[in-house]
C-alpha cells in the first residue's frame, strides 16, 4: 500500500490540472517543496489556517476525482501486472518481445 505522501503525490499528478491555480500553488508548495504551513503562508500572505485549509479541500478534491475516475487505482493494477507478468517470462529468451514490449509498458507509467 501506498504511503499518504505517494498517494497525495500521484493524485497530484493525475488530477493537479483540475484544481485552481491557488490550490496547485499550495500543494506544490507543501508536497513538492516541502515547506511547511507557515512557510507558505508567509510566502502568500495568508494565514496558516489558510493553507491548511486549502490542503485539505485540495486533497479532498483530490480524493474525489479518484473516487469518480480511478485513474490511479486502474494505474496500480496495471503496473502490478506488468509486473507479474515479467517476472514470469524473466529468463526465457524466446519471451524476448513480450519483454521487451512489458517494459515498454512500464515505462509509460
Amino acid at each position: 500500500m501506498l504511503d499518504e505522501t505517494t498517494r497525495v503525490n500521484l493524485l497530484y499528478d493525475f488530477y493537479g490540472p483540475l484544481l485552481t491555480k491557488r490550490q496547485r500553488n499550495v500543494m506544490e508548495l507543501y508536497f513538492h517543496e516541502d515547506w511547511s504551513f507557515g512557510e507558505i503562508a508567509e510566502h502568500l500572505g495568508v494565514s496558516r489556517q489558510g493553507v491548511f485549509e486549502t490542503v485539505k479541500r485540495s486533497r479532498e478534491v483530490l480524493e474525489e476525482l479518484e473516487e469518480a475516475l480511478q485513474l490511479l487505482s486502474k494505474h496500480i493494477q496495471r503496473s502490478e501486472i506488468a509486473e507479474a507478468i515479467l517476472e514470469q517470462v524473466n529468463g526465457r529468451e524466446e519471451q524476448e518481445t513480450v519483454r521487451r514490449l512489458l517494459d515498454q509498458l512500464l515505462k509509460l507509467d
